[in-house]
């Protein structure tokens, strides 16, 4: 899927007839602007025309079911993207839909951004072999994807988080197997320094959700407090360390100005490889081929 998606990267337009004449059906139901754009520049790049709808824009808004929604829309499009909040709704759209699915984020994973955020790893240092990447914060999506693309791709992980703000533990026993079998492990810790010491990749993710009560808010700001990725805590990482945000960031909370904007930082390289393998996942999926070849 990376090898697909560096092609895609480098000959964008190369299969601009493969969804020509046809739609995509993207159902957002949370905010976006990276998932959003990239997605819609790859649908264009593909030949096709990617269709945006709200759940107010919807008869779902009104008690139909996502199996009917997802019935009838499989007779329109040649596939469907779905941003939502639980990732019940992306199982059971995909169990009753008759063209791809692709899970564009839910609270409880973020695949798309795990392929991305693996590109740009894979780009920086030419392998996973050796790596170490370091997850601070809170225990959300984005740590539940990236344990499972670094376990897939032999990646040593660990997940510092406060003891309540823990990943879920039933993800973390499914992703054991898989990275013990390509050598690389998957560590959980409360201790922020220790991850990251000597890590390869330093990653975060915003402290408050979308939909987070705002009388939480500041007691989980002070929680997460000493998980802040500063310039001191980079210094503990490798020499050739950089730092990785799915974004939106919010400077002063998660990452101080000086990490994120300063040279570790390849952010934007990470937001724009979300369309690189965007293109790639569309593209093994209607041809059938992790080639691209039908």
């Amino acid at each position: 899927m990376l090898d697909l998606a560096v092609e895609a990267r480098e000959a964008p337009h190369q299969r601009d007839d493969l969804i020509e004449d046809d739609i995509v059906f993207c159902y957002f139901s949370k905010p976006s602007t990276r998932t959003r754009v990239s997605f819609a520049a790859a649908i264009a790049h593909l030949g096709g025309e990617a269709e945006f709808f709200g759940p107010s824009e919807l008869q779902l808004g009104r008690g139909e079911t996502i199996e009917d929604t997802a019935m009838v829309v499989s007779g329109y499009a040649r596939a469907a993207v779905i941003r939502t909040y639980s990732h019940d709704d992306v199982a059971r759209f995909a169990s009753a839909a008759s063209i791809p699915v692709i899970n564009a984020l839910t609270d409880r994973h973020h695949p798309c951004q795990t392929l991305a955020d693996l590109l740009t790893i894979r780009d920086r240092f030419g392998s996973f072999e050796g790596l170490r990447l370091a997850y601070l914060g809170a225990g959300n999506n984005v740590a539940h994807s990236l344990i499972q693309g670094c376990a897939l791709a032999g990646i040593d992980v660990v997940v510092a988080t406060p003891e309540s703000l823990s990943v879920d533990r039933s993800i973390v026993d499914e992703a054991w197997p898989v990275a013990a079998e390509l050598g690389s492990s998957i560590e959980l810790t409360d201790d922020p320094m220790q991850a990251v010491k000597g890590a390869d990749v330093v990653y975060t993710d915003v402290w408050l959700s979308m939909g987070d009560p705002d009388e939480e808010k500041e007691a989980r700001r002070s929680m997460l407090r000493p998980y802040q990725v500063t310039a001191e805590m980079m210094e503990l990482a490798s020499d050739s360390a950089i730092f990785m945000h799915c974004l939106p960031a919010h400077r002063g909370d998660e990452v101080t100005g000086e990490v994120i904007d300063g040279e570790q930082s390849v952010i934007a390289v990470q937001a724009e490889n979300r369309m690189h393998t965007e293109q790639a996942m569309l593209v093994a999926l209607l041809t059938g081929s992790l080639t691209g070849r039908s």
